[in-house]
């Protein structure tokens, strides 16, 4: 939902916080499905739950066989717990989505194995100069990507792989400035 246009362009509608997001599905989640808390990550639209499922009881031999038969038991376990806990991450994706107005993507991972089964694919619009689409048409061109929006999110993906730590600074002295302001006056 969008509201009038601000000083910015238009403005996201407030959504609920989702704050307490990671506490509410380690709470919610049924006992036994994953052996700790879920990592929980949320953004303006969607939630993603990912938690790690139980050891492999077999063990592989440290070979290229090995590992490649690993690897194929591993994603043999995610695809069961995939379809045995369907109906009930249904159930609590909707209960989730009504109490904070995103949508729920759910993962697991097991070993080196992590799935994530569906996600969210939200357009972004954006604006680019030439230098900038140039840059894009390079990553195409070289076979990067298959198109503009791929190399951008390319882009987008390689910026956060990189700028993890500034990025975590940014993300906590917003927090501090959104702090600030429900102090300030009424």
């Amino acid at each position: 939902m969008r509201t009038g246009r601000g000083r910015g362009g238009w403005q996201q509608a407030e959504l609920p916080s989702a704050d307490d997001a990671a506490a509410w599905f380690s709470g919610r989640l049924p006992d036994g499905w994953f052996t700790g808390a879920p990592e929980v990550t949320c953004d303006r639209d969607e939630i993603v739950v990912v938690g790690e499922l139980p050891p492999l009881e077999d063990e592989y031999p440290d070979t290229d066989a090995g590992r490649a038969d690993a690897a194929a038991a591993e994603a043999g376990r995610i695809s069961r717990f995939r379809e045995d806990t369907r109906a009930k991450r249904i159930e609590i994706a909707r209960q989730a989505e009504a109490r904070y107005q995103r949508k729920v993507a759910w993962g697991a991972r097991i070993g080196g194995t992590r799935e994530l089964f569906t996600t969210a694919s939200v357009p972004v619009m954006t604006r680019l100069r030439q230098s900038e689409r140039i840059v894009l048409d390079t990553l195409v061109d070289a076979g990067v990507a298959r198109s503009r929006s791929d190399a951008l999110a390319w882009s987008v993906r390689l910026v956060g792989e990189h700028a993890d730590e500034w990025l975590a600074e940014l993300r906590a002295a917003m927090a501090r400035v959104d702090e600030l302001r429900g102090q300030g006056p009424s």
